[in-house]
């Protein structure tokens, strides 16, 4: 088992060695680097609105209890500083990319899987095509740029999500939850949240395509090997959080 473990991340560093390197064209490059944004990216807009809109929402109100509920008067203020706290050092940083992981993940995996087990990977090997380069990298790129974006957006429809909470409720006012917000957050929050969506977005491009790349057999092993990726994907971004964690917050 432990040979295993350690032959696999062997074959992983040595295909992100051949994936990290200086794409032969760039001209092909930036088409397959737009295309990946749209697939990898733009194509979780609606997921990651509608998942951080409701959990803000109910950080918001679980908030608002335990402050209503403590033995000490806490002011209404301060749910709107806990549920941007909240948003911003774990939910959407490490909920959300584990809910891309998922997503995006298994469609990595399955797409540079089914290439393999139809021969396609063979062909570019055969043409003289870095195969890994061509088909990983735009990948990487695409979700170290683009999944902080999709972070920033979650935090702010989360608060969003918060603020609709109190419309509908009318536990807090408005002008209460937006002095919350507007209370002050050290700088190093901010630095560790879109540090660990660097890292979760690194993951989630490579472990798939990993799995993906190394496909043998058929359609079926596609399919194991799709939920593997994912499997191990939360698995190692769960495991970085908590080296990350330790590293800048401690």
């Amino acid at each position: 088992m432990l040979k295993k473990f350690f032959t696999a991340v062997g074959e992983y560093m040595i295909l992100l060695g051949k994936s990290i390197q200086k794409p032969q064209k760039m001209r092909v490059f930036w088409k397959l680097f737009m295309r990946e944004i749209n697939d990898l990216g733009v194509n979780s807009f609606g997921l990651v609105i509608f998942t951080s809109i409701f959990v803000g929402a109910v950080v918001a109100i679980q908030m608002f209890n335990n402050f209503d509920a403590s033995s000490f008067p806490i002011p209404p203020s301060f749910v709107g500083y806990a549920t941007k706290a909240v948003l911003v050092l774990e939910f959407s940083p490490t909920i959300i990319s584990l809910i891309l992981a998922g997503k995006v993940g298994s469609y990595i995996a399955s797409s540079i899987g089914t290439m393999r087990v139809s021969e396609q990977i063979d062909a570019l090997d055969i043409m003289g095509v870095n195969s890994p380069n061509f088909l990983i990298f735009p990948k990487i790129i695409a979700c170290v740029i683009f999944n902080p974006l999709l972070i920033a957006i979650s935090i702010v429809f989360g608060i969003g999500g918060g603020y609709i909470a109190g419309l509908l409720t009318g536990n807090w006012t408005t002008a209460d939850y937006i002095t919350g917000i507007q209370m002050y957050m050290p700088n190093l929050f901010i630095y560790y949240a879109f540090t660990k969506t660097v890292v979760f977005a690194f993951i989630i491009a490579t472990v798939p395509s990993y799995y993906g790349y190394n496909v043998k057999g058929g359609s079926l092993e596609v399919g194991r090997a799709s939920t593997q990726a994912v499997v191990w994907t939360m698995v190692f971004i769960i495991l970085s959080e908590l080296l990350l964690t330790q590293l800048i917050l401690s």
